[in-house]
């Protein structure tokens, strides 16, 4: 799923690899899919994006933006977008499809669920993407211990310390699978309620979301993800499908796992009582 260092990282890629090329063919909706989401008809999507110049690509949280002269293309979390060389031979199943002026190919495909959304930015007014476009990410230096005060202000303390950082797009881009390293990072739980933090946990916290999502992004994504090129990133997660039942690289107890406000959590029981 696509979170801060995937968004970030293939935003990059893309500029570093297709940015000025014109897209001499386009289609939207190929292969069917029950779950994938665009605006308006997809129908419509060959003509808008045919002739257009890619411009610049940034991640703005947990979506993709792709500047294409007048519109915007934007793809959302759960949906994977790949870079096809020139020759290279296309999948016959993927929802949508950009083709340069070199021959090369930009492939969009849905798993469980997923959008790509064509879009007039000025008028555009989707929760998820306003937010992503205005609040700082961790990785920026608007993102300052007083801003993170502020966040907390909007909650209440009885909330957990997951629903503080991944629910309600307090911060874009920062969900459930980034969430795991930094909170082991933190020596918190997931489950932890905020009433129960000192000012000392929540610097920890604090210092573990700038530091944790800094080393991914160096990395280039986790290794749980796939980037552009669909290679796994290199940041080796600590706390991920991956190392369950193994050890805590701090401590060396067993890695554990919980179901928790709709995902998997993972968790080390004597770091994070």
């Amino acid at each position: 799923m696509i979170e801060i260092p995937e968004s970030i990282t293939i935003a990059k890629q893309l500029n570093d690899t297709v940015k000025g090329k014109k897209i001499i063919e386009a289609e939207a909706g190929h292969t069917q899919h029950s779950f994938a989401f665009y605006h308006e008809d997809p129908a419509g999507y060959a003509n808008q994006m045919k002739g257009k110049r890619i411009g610049m690509a940034a991640g703005i949280g947990s979506m993709i933006e792709i500047e294409l002269e007048e519109k915007n293309f934007v793809i959302g979390d759960g949906t994977n977008i790949r870079y096809y060389e020139p020759g290279r031979k296309l999948p016959e199943r993927y929802q949508t499809r950009l083709t340069l002026e070199d021959g090369s190919s930009l492939i969009c495909t849905v798993a469980m669920y997923g959008s790509m959304f064509l879009i007039d930015p000025e008028v555009y007014d989707n929760f998820y993407y306003l937010v992503g476009k205005e609040k700082p990410l961790p990785v920026t230096g608007d993102f300052d211990y007083e801003y993170f005060k502020e966040l907390r202000e909007e909650v209440s303390g009885k909330n957990s310390v997951k629903e503080f950082l991944a629910t309600k797009q307090r911060i874009p881009g920062l969900g459930n699978g980034v969430l795991q390293d930094i909170l082991l990072e933190a020596g918190l739980h997931p489950k932890r309620k905020l009433n129960t933090l000192m000012e000392q946990d929540w610097r920890r916290m604090y210092e573990a979301i700038k530091g944790i999502l800094s080393k991914m992004l160096a990395a280039g994504g986790r290794n749980t993800e796939k980037d552009l090129f669909d290679n796994p990133g290199g940041y080796q997660t600590l706390l991920s499908k991956k190392t369950v039942g193994g050890p805590c690289p701090y401590c060396g107890n067993l890695i554990q796992k919980a179901s928790y406000l709709g995902g998997t959590i993972y968790f080390c029981p004597y770091c994070q009582e």
